[in-house]
């Protein structure tokens, strides 16, 4: 039986072989993982860490030998606008600290690309720059916008770089009942930085480093 890892990698490769028909599939099939995700009972998370505006939570990722994260917090701003933020596009890179550069590697409709872009390091570089490739799709979810995505092969390799790989990853982002100009941001990321890192400062990485993108996404939310 295949792992989880080596089905999306298959998928991957038709997207680049066949064209929008696969793409359209990989897509749904993509969503469907996170709105699973959306859908896991509360008691099987456990806090992994909690700031003023936003909680962490980690469960045991059934995807890879890591933890599958859960972060939620209220945007002051719209739907559209916090997810403008996060998707590929110009304003990812002006605000997120942590992505260093992103480029779009293939583009099959407005919601749907293939993205590469690359980390700094973290934990004064323990964790060193890291790469990626990425499927990444936004589609309409309930009242508001799931903007997700899924790590691709892609033959073309830089060596200054250790290729991470994202096994299913989202955001849902939902307006509020009683005031819909704020927002219920919610992730779901699990990623495997790869490499030889200890599994402490994984854990330390991902938890500060969900913190901080809440953080940061806010102040860029009231610049704009």
């Amino acid at each position: 039986m295949a792992d989880p890892e080596s089905r999306w990698s298959e998928s991957a490769r038709k997207i680049k072989m066949e064209g929008l028909s696969d793409v359209a599939s990989f897509s749904t099939k993509l969503q469907n993982t996170l709105i699973q995700y959306h859908s896991i009972d509360e008691d099987e998370w456990r806090v992994a860490k909690k700031g003023k505006d936003v909680t962490v939570w980690r469960k045991p990722s059934e995807k890879f030998n890591g933890y599958l994260y859960k972060a939620q917090g209220v945007m002051d701003d719209t739907v559209n606008n916090v997810i403008d933020f996060i998707r590929p596009g110009p304003w990812r890179l002006e605000w997120d600290q942590l992505m260093t550069s992103l480029d779009i590697l293939e583009h099959f409709e407005e919601s749907c690309c293939v993205m590469r872009y690359t980390t700094a390091g973290q934990l004064l570089n323990i964790i060193s720059p890291r790469e990626f490739v990425d499927f990444s799709y936004t589609v309409g979810y309930e009242e508001g916008l799931l903007s997700c995505g899924v790590s691709v092969d892609w033959s073309e390799t830089r060596p200054e770089f250790v290729r991470g790989y994202n096994h299913p990853c989202g955001w849902f982002c939902i307006p509020l009942k009683d005031n819909p100009n704020q927002s219920l941001l919610t992730g779901y990321i699990q990623t495997d930085l790869r490499g030889m890192i200890p599994q402490s400062a994984v854990d330390t990485a991902m938890a500060s480093t969900l913190t901080n993108f809440y953080g940061d996404l806010r102040k860029a939310l009231r610049k704009a």
